[in-house]
């Protein structure tokens, strides 16, 4: 079977400050998303959301999964779709967009046939997919990264320095709830989000990728005054609930894609936490 999928619960703060290293992991950590051949989705209870990985070394083609209860999955959702890997394309309703690396495109609800396919069968794309519920159906649109919106945040002077690409957002997608992005740091910088932040409107998945071989990146999670830590590598996911920061150190320079959905379409909506009260 080319799809398959799992089923993340929701959790309370209070109950994941008891959990140890195995039990956090089973709960948020997604390790193996990418497996040539195969469309692999991790369905969560926040806010509905669903996170995935395409690879296709032969077309494959997206299937609804029995969590849906659709005839077809995007019937009542709308994707987000990064590419990581190699070079490919993606049809939607026979509409083909080439989907260089690193370039995003947003499929809205109603689009019944879309199809993955990789240039080179030996080289694959790797599909990054994210998906929430719609209420309405806004047009297929491709983004390169060079039309992502682009804001320099931090420094070298802190280890911080990044590019956050905007890519599936208000002024250069329309969606109903789901937001995308990608954010690289520079050469010499290890923190992404800090200062660290919670939005309780919105949950949020990061996927690490361009870890370089022998390093990982250590992902922060919790309340500001009760965080926990997830060693990652590369390719893998994590699930940030609405009530947890969502930081990363590394032990080298890195890129990530964060995808978030909720009721606020606004970036800027967060509530921001000290590093100084960080505990």
């Amino acid at each position: 079977m080319e799809t398959s999928y799992t089923t993340r619960y929701a959790s309370s703060p209070k109950t994941v400050k008891k959990y140890d290293t195995e039990e956090l992991r089973e709960e948020f950590l997604i390790p193996d998303l990418m497996e040539a051949g195969k469309v692999k989705f991790t369905y969560t209870h926040y806010d509905r959301y669903i996170v995935g990985g395409a690879v296709p070394v032969e077309p494959l083609k997206l299937e609804t999964i029995d969590p849906l209860k659709s005839d077809f999955f995007l019937e009542r959702r709308e994707m987000g779709i990064i590419n990581a890997g190699a070079s490919g394309t993606i049809s939607v309703d026979g509409e083909v967009f080439k989907m260089n690396h690193k370039d995003a495109l947003y499929i809205g609800k109603g689009a019944k046939e879309v199809l993955f396919m990789s240039d080179d069968k030996d080289n694959p794309s790797k599909f990054y997919i994210n998906s929430s519920p719609a209420h309405t159906a806004y047009p297929t649109k491709h983004v390169t990264k060079e039309a992502a919106n682009k804001v320099e945040l931090g420094s070298l002077e802190t280890a911080n320095h990044r590019t956050v690409n905007q890519m599936i957002i208000g002024g250069i997608v329309t969606t109903c709830q789901l937001q995308m992005g990608m954010t690289e740091l520079k050469t010499g910088s290890v923190w992404n989000t800090m200062p660290a932040h919670v939005h309780d409107r919105r949950m949020e998945i990061y996927y690490y990728l361009d870890i370089p071989q022998d390093q990982a990146v250590c992902h922060f999670m919790g309340q500001p005054q009760e965080t926990r830590h997830i060693w990652m590598n590369n390719h893998q996911a994590v699930i940030s609930p609405p009530w947890s920061i969502h930081s990363g150190a590394g032990t080298s320079n890195y890129t990530f894609i964060w995808g978030m959905a909720g009721e606020n379409l606004d970036y800027n909506d967060m509530d921001v936490a000290k590093i100084t009260d960080l505990k």
